[in-house]
């Protein structure tokens, strides 16, 4: 057993298939992109969408086509691409200045990469080529999540509408205390380096929501004064919700004294069946407070989502950890994806609206700066634990 590479469980065609698929569901929001919306406005969770789009590509050929057995790169198909796209040496805020190629160059390096690519599968395959390629596709079905995030938060039509799953009647699940695993084992085909390894932890007794909470429950701590009362809001929270002046939900607007939602390009009343979203971790966990409760830790959500009352996959669940390395962490080759974020922002599990299938399984590890509301991203909470 490999126990510093999980080894992928898809064939070469398998492979090939689900990266085609992802590419057409990256084309589609492209195909959907107002005028001007290539480059769009520079800001601290967004990149241009030119820009992505090439290092998406770029990634898929770096780790798939132009990695070497001694640690070095080929070159690449496209001339200049690591001064272009390589994420970890070109700083955020000059994305929006490079000389990008325009999008019918980057057009034909992504279907010279796909193209290289298949072959490669189809004709080397290997078990180190299939973890790449896997690691390539989940990079791009990320990099595909975060121009959803982008669409909601510039207003754009996407290129269809999330299916709106009606949360089921409010109810809590209790559990004695107990014992739960964390993390993930090389047998279970492929995981990300921060999921290494499995071990198990203790879980005190609590009971926690078996939904997230609605936009409905927190249009209530909205209306009782919620970003006025400093009791519920941790010192870092508060000390964002003064520096932001927040004083509601992200794509929130009161019309005649009723709350709406943006969604995308559409204002729509609140409901009590949708889960509440697109709220940061600081307000989840001062609504958590109001109500008197708390964010979930990993290892409580972990053992509430073996229970199948247990809903999951309606929004990304803030979680009361830190996100850090488990005992024993080393990082994979893609040594970026962790280390770089640990300690610095929060964990979130479970999955949204917008959320590829393969990255709603429960061991997946999510993770956002703790001020971050664009992230399709709600809350649940725990009593005593």
């Amino acid at each position: 057993m490999n126990r510093t590479r999980p080894v992928s469980a898809c064939t070469a065609d398998q492979l090939i298939g689900r990266l085609a698929q992802a590419r057409g569901r990256l084309r589609a929001l492209i195909d959907c992109l107002p005028a001007g919306g290539l480059l769009g406005p520079r800001a601290e969770h967004l990149n241009p969408p030119l820009w992505e789009y090439g290092h998406i590509v770029w990634f898929q050929e770096r780790w798939c086509l132009r990695a070497r057995p001694d640690g070095g790169f080929a070159a690449s198909l496209l001339a200049g691409a690591d001064a272009l796209y390589d994420s970890s040496s070109v700083a955020h805020d000059t994305r929006w200045d490079l000389p990008l190629p325009e999008p019918a160059a980057v057009d034909d390096y992504a279907a010279g990469v796909a193209e290289a690519v298949a072959a490669r599968l189809r004709n080397a395959f290997t078990h180190e080529l299939a973890y790449f390629a896997e690691l390539s596709l989940y990079h791009e079905l990320m990099h595909i999540e975060a121009w959803w995030m982008a669409f909601q938060n510039l207003g754009y039509a996407p290129p269809g509408r999330p299916d709106a799953a009606a949360l089921p009647r409010g109810r809590r699940l209790a559990f004695a205390a107990g014992e739960v695993v964390l993390g993930s084992g090389a047998d279970e085909g492929f995981i990300f380096d921060n999921e290494k390894w499995r071990h198990t932890v203790a879980v005190p007794a609590f009971d926690i929501d078996a939904s997230p909470v609605s936009e409905a429950a927190f249009a209530e701590f909205v209306d009782a004064g919620g970003y006025q009362r400093r009791d519920e809001w941790s010192d870092e929270g508060w000390a964002w919700r003064e520096a932001s002046g927040a004083r509601h939900p992200l794509y929130w607007r009161q019309l005649n004294g009723d709350w709406q939602a943006r969604r995308f390009d559409r204002w729509m009343p609140l409901s009590a069946d949708a889960p509440m979203l697109h709220v940061n971790r600081y307000e989840a966990e001062a609504c958590a407070a109001w109500m008197g409760r708390r964010l979930p830790t990993a290892a409580q959500w972990l053992r509430a989502a073996a229970r199948p009352e247990f809903q999951r996959g309606m929004g990304w669940d803030w979680l009361r950890d830190a996100f850090a390395p488990y005992p024993g962490f080393s990082p994979d080759p893609y040594q970026e994806y962790s280390r770089p974020w640990f300690h610095t922002h929060a964990e979130l599990r479970g999955g949204g609206p917008v959320t590829d299938p393969a990255l709603k399984r429960p061991g997946f590890r999510n993770f956002y700066l703790p001020h971050r509301r664009d992230p399709f991203a709600g809350f649940r909470t725990v009593g005593p634990g």
